[in-house]
């Protein structure tokens, strides 16, 4: 029994006698941790095995009657103690095996490096191998073709060579460091596509840019009113100075030399100004506009005004631009073969003298020109303008270029003719079946030729007028508008969309309607028959005048409406002028009316 115990109680090893492991030798990359393991148990059991006889004697030479109940009190305590002491040997071993992976990782990743640094050695002397190689095979090609120089000669040459190379080389880096910046400015990229983004609609951004682009094309304008000043001798002193100076210049070729000051003289007054100089010369007196200063808050009737004005700004501005354009292009694509060939003729008299002519002579003949055909010829033509009819050529030119739209109109009224004179050849009669010939939609106007049509057919046909009555020149398109005929209680009465129409002695309306018989839904009031006129606003909550006309006559208990209207004022002018004018003329006739 006691021997079992004493087995137990010094089972492990003493503390004192287990290895430090910072003591411990170093492990080599072969090992693992198995074999510490083994190698600490093995040398756990040699003492054990040692101690365990001696332990036998010292307990047989101590026993007594009283050691058996000593050993049994001293059982828990010795139980305690071995448990303890097993705990403390696996923390141990425990941290020594984590000491030893540790470094078995550290010199394991160790190696991966001193194997792939041995591998770039072995391939650093393998390329110096093949340079020294070579090199030698060029110097025995070179020795072989030269002839055999005495010993010192070819080192003076390698070091020659060696001196080239580095100078060489020194300054191949120097111009890279120089000019390799400005090198990788010229390396091609692919152009980067980039998508501005679309501003949404809104009525204070608009007129803000047509104010831009009247401020920006003030200069321009206000450049070519000095122009035209100059050649109509608005100044005469002014003009007459211009004009010796510049022929004087062109007299002695100093033309371009005078505009390229001039062109000097005007940037540094522009520096002055804006260095706040007060400089102002102009030969027509500027007329400062006054600005309206931007409201901020618009109610919806005046923010749709306001974009009613600048869409009607911008439509008459793109008409110019397109009529330009257009009578360019007609220009340069025989649409007027008349027009066009004047200007093959001038380009080929300007050609000739070109090549025939030297360069001084030819400039000094165009600069004479140019002076005399601005200042004077200008003036000539400005002040008699039926001379500048028949002689001006570039005039004549000009105004009789047709536009796109004067060639559809054209192409439209010669049809219709033809039709008219195939109807009059086809049909027996005078000037009744010549009426009666021309096409749907056509009305003759007998003095200039013109046919006047509408959607449904002929004009008169349609109103069931005199063939005489045709629209005033003011409207000859008609105004878009709707009828509101508040006597009726319908809504397809109430409520019709239409086209007006003023003839010297009716006021015509045409529905649209698409419905058939819808000629009995349009409206015809005659002028004297209008008993009152006025401006009228649909909606009298909002703000401002409104777009609608408003007339009254003894057949409807309420005023009709003629209202959205875009040209309002344009259309109220037009009929309260013309109901004038009827009802004077029918005052003349009948004093009594």
């Amino acid at each position: 029994m006691l021997k079992r115990l004493d087995r137990i109680r010094f089972r492990g090893q003493r503390r004192d006698e287990f290895l430090d492991p910072t003591e411990s030798p170093n492990t080599s990359d072969t090992e693992c941790s198995d074999d510490i393991v083994m190698k600490l148990r093995g040398s756990l059991r040699e003492p054990e095995e040692l101690k365990e006889p001696e332990l036998e004697q010292q307990i047989e030479a101590q026993a007594g009657p009283g050691s058996f109940s000593a050993s049994l009190q001293d059982e828990p305590k010795t139980d305690l103690n071995e448990v303890k002491g097993l705990l403390e040997i696996a923390l141990l071993e425990k941290h020594f095996l984590q000491e030893e992976l540790r470094k078995l990782r550290d010199e394991s990743h160790i190696e991966s490096l001193k194997q792939e640094l041995e591998k770039e050695r072995c391939k650093r002397i393998e390329l110096e191998q093949k340079v020294n190689d070579a090199i030698k095979s060029g110097v025995e090609d070179s020795l072989s073709q030269t002839p055999k120089s005495p010993s010192p000669q070819p080192s003076l040459s390698s070091t020659t060579e060696k001196q080239k190379e580095t100078l060489s080389n020194s300054f191949l880096k120097w111009l890279y460091n120089r000019f390799g910046v400005y090198i990788e400015d010229f390396r091609f990229q692919p152009e980067e596509t980039t998508v501005e983004t679309e501003e949404p609609l809104s009525a204070r951004r608009l007129t803000e840019n047509m104010r831009r682009l009247k401020r920006g094309f003030r200069p321009v304008t206000h450049f070519m009113r000095n122009l035209s000043a100059l050649s109509s001798w608005y100044s005469v002193y002014t003009s007459a100075i211009a004009f010796i100076v510049y022929m004087y210049a062109a007299w002695h070729g100093w033309a371009i030399p005078m505009f390229l000051f001039l062109a000097i003289l005007r940037l540094s007054l522009n520096y002055l100004i804006s260095r706040g100089w007060r400089i102002q010369w102009s030969i027509v007196p500027e007329v400062s506009e006054p600005l309206e200063p931007p409201k901020e808050d618009l109610t919806v009737s005046e923010k749709f005004q306001l974009v009613l004005d600048v869409a009607q700004k911008a439509q008459n501005l793109f008409g110019k631009m397109a009529n330009i354009l257009e009578k360019i292009k007609n220009l340069f694509m025989w649409v007027q073969p008349e027009l066009t060939q004047k200007l093959y003729v001038g380009l080929w008299v300007a050609f000739i003298s070109s090549c025939l002519l030297p360069y001084q002579l030819l400039g000094f003949i165009i600069g004479v020109y140019a002076g005399i055909k601005f200042f004077i010829i200008d003036f000539i033509f400005k002040s008699c303008p039926k001379l500048r009819q028949r002689f001006d050529t570039p005039y004549i030119i000009w105004t009789n270029l047709p536009t796109d739209l004067q060639l559809k109109e054209r192409s439209n009224t010669t049809l219709s003719r033809r039709l008219s004179e195939c109807e009059q050849v086809t049909t027996a009669g005078g000037r009744g079946s010549v009426s009666n010939a021309a096409p749907l939609g056509a009305s003759r106007d007998e003095d200039g030729g013109r046919y006047y049509s509408t959607k449904r057919g002929a004009f008169h046909e349609v109103f069931s007028l005199p063939e005489n009555e045709r629209p005033l020149p003011v409207c000859e398109n008609g105004w878009r508008c709707c009828l509101i005929n508040r006597d009726r209680r319908t809504p397809t009465d109430y409520i019709r969309n239409g086209v007006l129409y003023v003839t010297e002695n009716h006021l015509c309306f045409e529905s649209s309607s698409s419905r058939s018989g819808s000629t009995k839904r349009n409206k015809v009031i005659k002028l004297t028959e209008i008993t009152e006129i006025q401006k009228y606003k649909v909606l009298s909550v909002l703000p401002g005048s409104g777009m609608g006309i408003s007339i009254a006559t003894p057949s409807t208990q309420k005023p009709m409406v003629f209202g959205a209207m875009m040209h309002r004022d344009e259309a109220f002018d037009a009929i309260f002028s013309q109901r004038t004018k009827m009802v004077e003329k029918a005052r003349a006739k009948n004093p009594e009316i």
